[in-house]
């Protein structure tokens, strides 16, 4: 893949985060107040089961498993935390917690599938957290440890999710369409009992309310996760991490747009810091091939 080439599928899985960093205004501006598994399961099952009407395609032998595995992570323990999250913690601070998720990837990456730590993705790692920390952090923010220890889980269950997702790959008689809808359906239905059990269901839904589920299902769900998935494929696991600092980056700038928020000087510092270490986070430029009229002039040589 050139250079462009790879630009290119950066700035397309971007979009998934940019439109997940909408999850923390939506949830709590438009969306029923409590129910983050009721919210979590519709995000879900309604997104993916559009995609398995469309796809008509089913898991084979051991991919059953396979899936469930993935729609647990990635979708239905990582949904309940980022919509719990959500309601525990200012947006901002929610979506610092979860931007540790880069350094959680390197590391399992690093102990689980032997993949290597680049010093690069190291430094920026620290350079993107340091980044949101600026971005999001005020004398006005206050902690809740049940907010950050749910936000920890949720992040760590995505990153373990976006490996296993790149180790296995997908069955080879499914579409990318129909792999992310198998694994939103799952994780939907994973959920579904605990949102029956533990939340009860609203009343009445407002009109707001209905297009609150419908962004986050449609765009949250149906795109986000279908261009997020394509960037897995493609790109290495660590570069598409980094790519969800762009998360904290769109709940900012929204917060700025719709809540009439304000940014400060180190925020905008914060802004800079984060497009730099996703920048330096960027896959490495692959060697050209030598050609034959190369490896002739080397044998000479």
């Amino acid at each position: 893949m050139n250079k462009f080439g790879t630009l290119i599928n950066i700035a397309i899985t971007a979009l998934a985060p940019v439109i997940w960093g909408s999850t923390y205004i939506v949830t709590t501006q438009t969306l029923p107040a409590g129910m983050p598994l009721l919210a979590s399961v519709i995000r879900a099952l309604l997104a993916g089961i559009i995609l398995l009407l469309i796809c008509r395609v089913r898991p084979y032998g051991i991919w059953w498993l396979k899936m469930a595995v993935l729609g647990f992570l990635n979708i239905g323990l990582f949904f309940y935390c980022l919509f719990a999250a959500a309601y525990f913690l200012p947006g901002g601070l929610a979506s610092l917690v979860m931007s540790c998720q880069p350094i959680i990837v390197m590391v399992i990456g690093a102990l689980v599938f032997q993949q290597k730590l680049s010093m690069m993705h190291l430094v920026s790692a620290f350079v993107g957290v340091t980044g949101i920390s600026l971005l999001v952090l005020n004398s006005a923010v206050q902690l809740n440890f049940q907010g950050i220890t749910v936000g920890l889980i949720g992040t760590t269950s995505m990153a373990l999710g976006i490996l296993l997702t790149k180790h296995w790959g997908r069955p080879t008689n499914m579409s990318l369409l129909a792999f992310t809808g198998w694994q939103l359906t799952l994780g939907g239905i994973m959920l579904l009992p605990a949102a029956l059990l533990l939340e009860q269901l609203p009343s009445h839904l407002t009109l707001t309310n209905i297009l609150g589920y419908g962004w986050l299902s449609l765009a949250g769900g149906v795109f986000g996760y279908f261009v997020w998935f394509r960037g897995i494929e493609i790109l290495p696991p660590v570069t598409t991490s980094f790519l969800g600092f762009m998360s904290s980056l769109s709940a900012c700038v929204l917060g700025y747009l719709i809540l009439g928020q304000t940014f400060t000087h180190l925020q905008l510092v914060g802004c800079l810091a984060i497009v730099t270490a996703i920048y330096l986070a960027r896959p490495p430029r692959a060697e050209p091939k030598p050609t034959l009229l190369s490896q002739r002039k080397t044998l000479r040589q």
